[in-house]
């Protein structure tokens, strides 16, 4: 059975988390809904901006997505007149104006819980925000330049060469496993950035995360396996081992912020 935490020592840091934000400036509870209100009006005109900014863009963000498939000698092709369309006013714009507005909205999303953090968590805002959108784009990097064009070559080259297929892959479907994967991509490598927030508050404990690792590794190749554009072991794996590694670091970052281990440290100096 996996090892919970020590329940009455996570009763006490309850206990002491309130009793401690219990000093901090209180909001009502309008208070607290206009802000979120306000929050979320300021991240609307943020995704705006940057869809509007991606519109612009579009003919080259197309590019960048169809290159994979010019090395490979593959020419998309489209069975609807309203694809193209779609593809260029909705689908690349709106990720792309996405991505664009991501560390904005992350901002807004810091700027909304920072009244109920204390003045020492406050400090981790520059660390989080460059953590955040560092690790995914170096997910997304790493997915656009290695892990989806060996993907390609295999299920489209290899496979196909193999069984004498030849490939006709529309627009729809290249468009919908491309952002599937490289998004995915992006998207696990916040793990670490999850943990260590998990750990900051001492919901998770570096001992914990380490003693039920042997069930993060189930947990992690069932939401693989979930979030998969396709059925593969390949794509599987490769979405599945870069969250393993990236659980590991996530267990040291742990370790580094957990309120024990500050506690320790305060009590040694």
């Amino acid at each position: 059975m996996p090892d919970f935490p020590n329940v009455p020592d996570a009763i006490d840091r309850a206990k002491a988390a309130v009793s401690e934000r219990a000093e901090l400036p209180g909001m009502s509870l309008f208070e607290h809904l206009d802000e979120l209100r306000k929050r979320i009006i300021h991240s609307a005109i943020y995704l705006v901006a940057g869809y509007v900014v991606a519109v612009f863009f579009a003919p080259q963000l197309y590019s960048l997505m169809q290159e994979p498939l010019n090395k490979i000698h593959i020419q998309l092709n489209f069975t609807h007149p309203a694809d193209l369309v779609n593809l260029r006013y909705i689908q690349i714009p709106l990720v792309g104006g996405a991505i664009l507005a991501s560390p904005f909205i992350l901002f807004q999303v810091w700027l909304f819980i920072a009244p109920g953090l204390y003045q020492r968590e406050r400090r981790f805002l520059i660390p989080f925000m460059t953590a955040a959108v560092g690790l995914f784009l170096l997910g997304a990097f790493l997915g656009y330049h290695f892990v989806f064009p060996g993907l390609l070559k295999f299920l489209i080259t290899d496979l196909g060469s193999q069984l004498g297929i030849h490939p006709i892959i529309s627009i729809e479907e290249y468009t919908s496993f491309f952002l599937s994967l490289i998004l995915g991509m992006g998207a696990t490598f916040e793990m670490p950035v999850v943990i260590i927030f998990l750990a900051m508050f001492g919901v998770v404990s570096p001992r914990f995360l380490w003693k039920n690792f042997r069930y993060a590794i189930l947990i992690i190749f069932i939401i693989a396996a979930i979030i998969t554009p396709t059925p593969d072991i390949p794509t599987l794996c490769a979405f599945a081992m870069p969250m393993l590694l990236l659980y590991l670091i996530g267990i040291g970052g742990a370790w580094w912020v957990h309120p024990d281990r500050r506690k320790k440290k305060e009590a040694v100096a």
